[in-house]
C-alpha cells in the first residue's frame, strides 16, 4: 500500500479541506505515514496570509526538493492559497512538484489520482473521520465550510485573491455533510468562513447563517455548534438573538478588532468605527451575559503611530477580551496595503507593541479565567495530552482533569480547582449538574 504525508498550517478552513483531502487519499489506496520522508506522496495544503506562514511553505518545498533528487519517484501535490498563483510561474520554480490546485479544487486531485466520479463522491468523503497525521480531529470537533472567500477586500489581506468571491453552500449540502459526521463520531460542529456572517445572501432566498444555526441544532446527538470567523459591520441581530435562543450554540464567539484607532480602521477598509465595535460587543455581552469573546489585532500596518498603538491597547483595556489573537502586519503582494502604503514601522517597533498586547492580554486573562476557580464546567472532551484527559467548555476554555475512564467524545463535568490565562485544572464530578 502506498503512503502519503499530509503538511497543512494556516486557518481552520485549510484544516476541513485537509479532511476531505485525506478521504480521497484514502479511497485511492493511500495510508497516512507521520513522516514526510517516509511517504511515496507529500501533500502540501499552504497558507500566505503571512510572510511567516510563506516562509516556511517555501522551506518546506526546498526539502522535498532535496528528497526527489534522492527519490525520483516521490511524488508532490500543493493546494492552498500558495497554489493560487500563476500556475506556470509555480511549475517553473517548483518543477519538483507534480500538481498545484486551489483551495478546495478537489476534482483536480480526484483526476490526478484517477478516481471515478463515485469514488470520489463528496457526500461519502466529507463523511469520512480525518485520517490525517498532523495533529487535527475530527473525531468530537469537526470543521464544516458553509461559505467560500470573501468580499470585503480589507487593505492588508490576500484573502479575496487567493479564495476569491463569496460562494455560499446550500443549507441542504451542510446539513448533509453535518449529520455523516455526527454519524461517525463527531459531537460539536465548527462552521468556516473567512466570513460567516456574509453567509447565504447569495442563495436562493437569501437564507442566514442564523436560518442555518436553527436547521443545524436538530440534528440528533450533536451536542454543540461554533461558527467562524465574524466581520463586526457584518454581524447581524438576527445572530445575536439565534445564539442567545438556540441550546446546542456555544457562548463563545470569534470577533475580529484589527485596531482600536478609527483611522487606522479606515485605512484598514474595515468598514466600521471604534466606537461601533464597543457598541457591537456590549449588545452581544447584553444578550449573552456569560459568552466569551475572542478577537484578533494587528500591530504595526503601515504609518501607526505610538498614540494609534495606545488607543488600541486601552480599548483592549476596556473591552476585556478572553483571547486575543495578535500579529505583527507584514506585507502580503498584491494587496491594497502593500500597493498604496509604505511598510513604514520598524520591525522592532511592531515587536515591541505585540508583547505589550500579550502582556496585557496574559493579566486580562488570568482575571478573566480567575473567575472559574471553584466553578464546575461542562467539558466535551476530545483527547489526552501528557497523561490526562483535555477539552473545551461551552466558552471555549481549555480544561484539563484525570480520570481512568474512557472519555473521549463525552460532555462530563469538571470542578476547577486551579486556573491560569491559557487554561484550567480540575476534577471530574460524575453524575452532577452544571
Amino acid at each position: 500500500m502506498p503512503h502519503y504525508h499530509l503538511w497543512t498550517i494556516g486557518c481552520q478552513m485549510n484544516q476541513a479541506e485537509s479532511r476531505h483531502i485525506d478521504g480521497l487519499l484514502a479511497v485511492a489506496g493511500y495510508e497516512s505515514v507521520p513522516r514526510l520522508q517516509a511517504a511515496d506522496l507529500v501533500v502540501l495544503n499552504t497558507c500566505v496570509v503571512r510572510q511567516s506562514a510563506e516562509d516556511r511553505v517555501v522551506g518546506t518545498l526546498g526539502l522535498l526538493a532535496g528528497l526527489k533528487r534522492e527519490r525520483p519517484e516521490l511524488s508532490i501535490v500543493v493546494t492552498g492559497c500558495f497554489a493560487t498563483r500563476d500556475c506556470a510561474e509555480l511549475q517553473r520554480r517548483y518543477p519538483q512538484v507534480d500538481l498545484f490546485f486551489g483551495p478546495g479544487d478537489y476534482q483536480a486531485l480526484s483526476n490526478w489520482l484517477g478516481l471515478s466520479a463515485d469514488q470520489a463522491d463528496e457526500d461519502s468523503i466529507c463523511a469520512m473521520p480525518h485520517a490525517g497525521n498532523d495533529g487535527l480531529s475530527t473525531t468530537v470537533s469537526a470543521y464544516v465550510p458553509i461559505i467560500q472567500g470573501c468580499n470585503n477586500f480589507c487593505t492588508y489581506c490576500i484573502v479575496p485573491y487567493t479564495r476569491g468571491r463569496e460562494r455560499s453552500r446550500p443549507i441542504a449540502d451542510i446539513e448533509t455533510e453535518a449529520i455523516g459526521l455526527v454519524e461517525n463520531g463527531a459531537r460539536e460542529i465548527v462552521l468556516l468562513g473567512q466570513n460567516v456572517d456574509s453567509y447565504g445572501h447569495d442563495l436562493p432566498g437569501a437564507p442566514s447563517l442564523a436560518d442555518l444555526l436553527q436547521t443545524l441544532q436538530l440534528i440528533p446527538q450533536l451536542l454543540r455548534l461554533r461558527f467562524l470567523t465574524n466581520h463586526p459591520k457584518d454581524m447581524s441581530r438576527k445572530l445575536i438573538g439565534a445564539m442567545a435562543s438556540l441550546d446546542k450554540v456555544c457562548e463563545h464567539l470569534d470577533l475580529a478588532l484589527q485596531s482600536g484607532d478609527d483611522d487606522i480602521l479606515k485605512a484598514m477598509g474595515r468598514g466600521y468605527t471604534s466606537t461601533q465595535f464597543s457598541a457591537l460587543v456590549s449588545d452581544i455581552r447584553a444578550a449573552i451575559p456569560h459568552i466569551s469573546i475572542a478577537t484578533d489585532v494587528i500591530v504595526g500596518f503601515p504609518g501607526e503611530t505610538d498614540r494609534q498603538f495606545e488607543n488600541t491597547l486601552n480599548l483592549l483595556q476596556e473591552l476585556r477580551f478572553d483571547v486575543v489573537h495578535v500579529a505583527a502586519y507584514s506585507p502580503r503582494p498584491g494587496t491594497v496595503a502593500a500597493r498604496r502604503f509604505m511598510d513604514s514601522v520598524p520591525a522592532a517597533v511592531k515587536q515591541e507593541r505585540l508583547r505589550r498586547i500579550e502582556s496585557l492580554q496574559e493579566s486580562i486573562a488570568a482575571d478573566i479565567n480567575a473567575a472559574y476557580a471553584t466553578r464546575t464546567v461542562e467539558v466535551l472532551v476530545q483527547g489526552t495530552r501528557r497523561g490526562k484527559w483535555f477539552g473545551r467548555t461551552r466558552s471555549h476554555k481549555l480544561v484539563f482533569f484525570e480520570s481512568d475512564v474512557a472519555l473521549l467524545g463525552q460532555a462530563v463535568h469538571v470542578a476547577i480547582f486551579k486556573t491560569s490565562p491559557w487554561a484550567l485544572q480540575g476534577n471530574v464530578v460524575y453524575n452532577s449538574t452544571v
